[in-house]
């Protein structure tokens, strides 16, 4: 069984998870530029891949026995696609740091499959951050 430390973990990995689903869908709505279809199309698709690792995330919370959150991290809107991209690299950095803590918990109770699915889910999210960090380059 699971400790609490690591359901605690996966919970906050719920909550910042839905949390960029909302933002990045928003921002998708939002943008307004001359890059919007590009933009706008890159914050869709990963609200909607973000969306997904909430869904695995809170289903590994139920298998190992917790209740997963309906708490979502505060949603922050930028007011200008750069603003907003920025704060979407920023997420993606915190999303980093969270499920490396989390990969660490996983390895120490000896919970492969929940290391092996942080391990996919930083895989896009390093991505994600990377995908950012281009757009704010351009």
């Amino acid at each position: 069984m699971a400790s609490q430390k690591l359901i605690e973990l996966l919970n906050k990995g719920v909550s910042r998870e839905l949390q960029v689903s909302l933002q990045y869908m928003w921002d998708h709505v939002r943008i307004i530029s001359m890059a919007a279809d590009t933009v706008g199309d890159v914050f869709r698709k990963i609200a909607i891949e973000e969306m997904k690792h909430a869904e695995q995330i809170s289903e590994r919370i139920d298998y190992l026995g917790g209740v997963p959150t309906t708490d979502v991290d505060p949603v922050v809107i930028g007011k200008t696609p750069v603003e907003m991209i920025e704060l979407g690299k920023k997420a993606e950095e915190e999303a980093l740091v969270l499920y490396k803590a989390t990969i660490k918990q996983a390895v120490e109770e000896g919970d492969v499959v929940t290391r092996h699915l942080f391990e996919d889910i930083l895989e896009d999210e390093e991505e994600h951050h990377h995908i950012f960090t281009h757009l704010l380059k351009k």
